[in-house]
């Protein structure tokens, strides 16, 4: 039977890489299979339709609303003009120098990355910054790749990515936290290194931008938007309260949601503004609801008594617990979480790691840092990941090349937090 669940895993996974699904129904339709091969009843308990499908699909709801939330934020920071002043001031700042101006882009997208991921992160930061940076010289693979490590730095402090972890490996916010505070020198040093060698190997390579930075305003305030200095600060907001004073997520969030309406908005319109930027950040957040919700039912299917017991020699003989291999081995899958394969935690990855702790493989902590490294590959690297294309194409070159550039230092930092795991947790 556990041989069969891993052809249904590979013919899910062949689904997802061929397109030939999307992936939040083809991690459904896994589930299901899944379910019924390990002899699940239909209806009660541990089942496939009480189980699997009703409980299951609520499992991430806490996630689901951090998701919201910082997506809310994230319209709030694009419609008040607080993330365009960032990367406007820092490319000010820079004037003609290209690593000046791409490490200021890189700090702005480390701190909309904070906020919100994927896409919306990458146009937050990527609108002005793309531009700016190809019009003083930076090459545009380099450009794009900037954008990404950018995020990925701040992918360990996102309040979302938190929750989702604490939820789906059932760990309390303080691990999670410990871990991606240890992860996240580890993403700084290789976003820095990107910035500093390829803007230096590539050389300058002057073109037109795509996008006029400024053009003929009236006034610096009503045409280039610029928001007040004090509402810059709202993107911190939410990560002084929860990693500093250890606030729950969903208040930070809301902090950070009430601070920047506050700082830009009159209070006559703030009602519009609260209510506009909510129902964009639904259809922000929409595509990853519906992905977490997809992923809370392949949880529930791969932890289900069948399953595990199925699973659980099979697993145990492929996994290995030295140490030193431990680190090797999975180093060496990295690639695996790339194209929407099996170690991607927004796929098929998920189910795996609930596979691994259901089985009793690895300690729950162990693999969040497993599963926490991969991420730092797929946010960044990953051509079929929305903020990779976005970026890639916005600036005019091709995912593929962005992942050819970007993949050897994301790969570092996925080597540098299994390091940390293998030596924390094992």
């Amino acid at each position: 039977m556990g041989v069969v669940i891993l052809l249904v895993m590979a013919a899910g996974v062949a689904l997802m890489l061929t397109r030939r699904l999307p992936t939040a129904f083809a991690l459904v339709l896994l589930a299901v299979v899944i379910a019924f091969v390990a002899e699940a009843p239909l209806t009660g308990k541990n089942s496939v339709l009480d189980t699997v499908l009703q409980e299951g699909a609520p499992t991430l709801a806490a996630t689901m609303i951090a998701i919201i939330l910082g997506s809310w934020l994230g319209k709030l920071l694009d419609e008040t003009g607080i993330a365009g002043t960032l990367v406007r001031k820092i490319v000010e700042f820079g004037g003609d120098r290209p690593t000046v101006v791409a490490l200021g882009v890189l700090a702005v997208s480390a701190l909309v990355g904070t906020v919100t991921g994927s896409a919306p992160a990458a146009m937050l930061a990527g609108i002005i910054g793309i531009p700016a940076m190809i019009a003083v010289g930076v090459p545009k693979v380099t450009a794009a790749g900037t954008v990404l490590m950018g995020i990925a730095v701040g992918i360990p402090f996102e309040l979302p990515v938190w929750q989702f972890f604490s939820t789906a490996l059932n760990l309390p916010i303080p691990t999670v936290r410990g871990f991606m505070v240890k992860l996240f020198p580890f993403a700084l040093v290789a976003a820095l290194a990107f910035v500093l060698v390829e803007t230096r190997r590539r050389g300058t390579e002057h073109a037109w931008s795509l996008k006029s930075v400024d053009a003929k305003p009236r006034s610096r305030r009503e045409d280039l938007g610029d928001a007040p200095w004090y509402a810059l600060l709202a993107p911190a907001v939410p990560l002084v309260l929860a990693l500093g004073f250890e606030l729950a997520i969903i208040p930070s969030l809301l902090a950070g949601v009430l601070y920047a309406l506050v700082t830009t908005t009159r209070p006559g319109a703030m009602n519009k503004r609260l209510l506009r930027t909510l129902y964009g950040g639904f259809e922000v957040a929409a595509p990853p609801i519906a992905l977490f919700v997809a992923i809370g039912i392949l949880l529930a299917a791969v932890k289900l008594p069948g399953a595990v017991d199925a699973l659980e020699p099979l697993v145990k003989a492929v996994s290995p617990h030295n140490t030193v291999l431990f680190v090797v081995v999975f180093t060496l899958l990295v690639p695996l979480c790339l194209y929407r394969g099996p170690l991607n935690v927004f796929g098929l990855g998920a189910g795996i790691a609930g596979v691994l702790i259901a089985t009793g493989i690895y300690p729950a902590a162990a693999v969040l840092g497993m599963a926490t490294s991969y991420n730092q590959v797929f946010g960044v690297a990953d051509p079929t990941s929305t903020q990779t294309v976005w970026s890639a194409q916005y600036a005019g070159v091709t995912p593929q090349q962005v992942m050819v550039r970007t993949l050897p230092y994301v790969w570092a930092v996925a080597l540098g937090g299994l390091c940390v795991t293998a030596a924390t947790y094992l």
